[in-house]
């Protein structure tokens, strides 16, 4: 396996049949033929005497060597693409970049209509915006699978950078005329204990957020249901006497469209902080540099 014999364009080919998970991907990404790709392939799977990647329906998984030289590999690469990429400035206006950004589906509603918005002068950009599960999330960034990702508060490593975008406060929703609103649509403490009440959540138990902080309060709401989705959720509360306690600026999306109140809750909320992460390893590129500033300038509310 001496390094000689080995021609250094087949490692930026391994990273991104790696990171695409495809050999059709990525011939495009490269802007190769597939056929160029796969002698690529059969290249390296020569010279480390190993398959690299198997075929799993549509998707190219690596093997756990390949795996384990990634993570040996990658550091060098990047350092090498970083040197490149300073004498290469990104141009948006005219580079063709595909972006992959991870979302959860309350926050595709609030943040895709303004980031395709200030993206609309740079007709190049493509979004591919998906659902990662958390526990994977750093694993996609480290293996570029993932440009950045959008999400609460989380628990990472050194190796993953974030900073915090937005702050989003907690607001009740209640349909029109619900009888726990007062004159001037405000909800008192009482009203709102009386009332059942709507929660989302991913989990099939324990308590939202807002509980957390009623329990500060040495009181208890009766939740009538659990579900997954907001939108789900909102649709129950316009049909019935139940109140959903939410995030404000998916609640003024979810309002505009629906039959609801949208009032200030009986006692104060924590905040709902969202942060965006990347992986440090990535952080000079100028094309994620230039994309990070417009995800920052995003505004902070509807």
């Amino acid at each position: 396996m001496a390094l000689n014999r080995l021609d250094l364009n087949l490692l930026h080919v391994f990273d991104t049949i790696y990171r695409e998970g495809s050999l059709t991907r990525a011939a495009k990404a490269l802007h190769l033929t597939q056929p160029a790709v796969s002698h690529s392939l059969a290249r390296l799977r020569d010279h480390f005497s190993d398959p690299l990647f198997t075929r799993q329906g549509n998707q190219m998984v690596p093997t756990p060597l390949a795996r384990r030289f990634l993570e040996s590999m990658r550091p060098g690469l990047t350092q090498v693409q970083s040197a490149v990429n300073q004498f290469h400035a990104f141009d948006p206006a005219s580079q063709r970049k595909t972006y992959a950004l991870g979302l959860r589906d309350v926050l595709e509603s609030t943040f895709l209509p303004q980031l395709m918005s200030k993206l609309a002068p740079y007709p190049e950009m493509e979004i591919i915006s998906q659902r990662v599960p958390r526990r994977d999330m750093e694993t996609r960034l480290a293996a570029g699978k993932l440009d950045f990702a959008i999400d609460v508060l989380l628990p990472v490593s050194n190796q993953t950078s974030h900073e915090l975008l937005r702050q989003d406060r907690l607001v009740v929703l209640a349909r029109k005329n619900h009888p726990a609103l007062q004159k001037g649509l405000i909800l008192d403490m009482p009203a709102y204990l009386e009332a059942r009440h709507v929660l989302v959540s991913s989990r099939a138990e324990g308590p939202g957020i807002e509980d957390f902080e009623l329990s500060r309060h040495g009181v208890q709401r009766d939740i009538r249901l659990r579900c997954q989705h907001y939108y789900a959720a909102c649709r129950v509360v316009e049909s019935s006497d139940l109140l959903l306690t939410m995030p404000e600026t998916y609640a003024r999306i979810i309002a505009e469209r629906a039959d609801i109140e949208v009032v200030s809750p009986p006692a104060q909320m924590p905040s709902i902080d969202v942060h965006l992460y990347w992986h440090k390893a990535y952080e000079k590129e100028p094309a994620l540099v230039w994309f990070r500033d417009q995800l920052r300038c995003l505004p902070g509310d509807q």
